[in-house]
């Protein structure tokens, strides 16, 4: 009983000092929200935000120049993941949009018409992109991979079962195709069972006016 007094006055002046202690770190200085996160074992936050990297049409990372269609393909991955075709910002052909199936997806641009019946009346200067789904070639016959060809493909002439493959060709290039990509189905590297990676191309392509086709 007689140290009851004592005891009161030492828990009364330690409650006070707590209370002062914790004031002066939370009111103090500038410095007191730190020495508190401290004591909290809490690290600072950046109050400087991490400045997001600018992404432009179809998600390039730089801009094209004047008077080029931006552009991104990618393939199919194995046969769960459709293939996405971007002209420009425009979302042609993606499975969103469910406009997408197993074989060779085709976006012609300044063509409407209806693989040989489609290909065989694509007007001059028209630009056509292709990505592959599963499989692009068990059905290709000679006829087609000519008219591949013609578009500036170099690799259609072997492409084979479930290969990668994705192109940007036109109609009357007289040349190879800059834009085309193709990964051989190899057991050995494919990384899907059965199947090699998707592929994604992206770039700038030049416009064409009326008086240059």
């Amino acid at each position: 009983m007689r140290l009851a007094g004592p005891l009161r006055v030492l828990v009364v002046l330690a409650t006070v000092g707590l209370t002062w202690i914790l004031a002066g770190t939370m009111l103090g200085s500038d410095g007191g929200f730190v020495r508190l996160r401290q004591l909290l074992n809490t690290p600072d936050e950046d109050p400087t935000p991490m400045p997001r990297s600018r992404r432009f049409r179809c998600g390039l990372p730089m801009p094209c120049p004047e008077k080029h269609f931006a552009f991104r393909i990618v393939s199919g991955a194995a046969n769960v993941i459709g293939p996405k075709i971007c002209l420009d910002d425009k979302i042609l052909m993606s499975s969103v949009k469910n406009n997408v199936g197993r074989g060779l997806n085709i976006a012609l641009v300044n063509d409407v018409n209806e693989l040989l019946k489609f290909l065989r009346p694509i007007h001059e200067g028209t630009l056509v992109f292709v990505a592959s789904y599963d499989d692009p070639a068990t059905k290709m016959n000679t006829e087609a991979r000519q008219i591949f060809s013609a578009l500036g493909s170099t690799a259609i002439g072997d492409l084979g079962f479930r290969d990668s493959w994705v192109l940007v060709g036109a109609k009357g290039i007289d040349s190879k195709s800059p834009f085309e990509q193709r990964t051989k189905n190899n057991k050995n590297s494919n990384k899907y069972e059965g199947w090699p990676e998707a592929l994604e191309m992206e770039g700038c392509i030049p416009q064409r006016t009326q008086e240059e086709q």
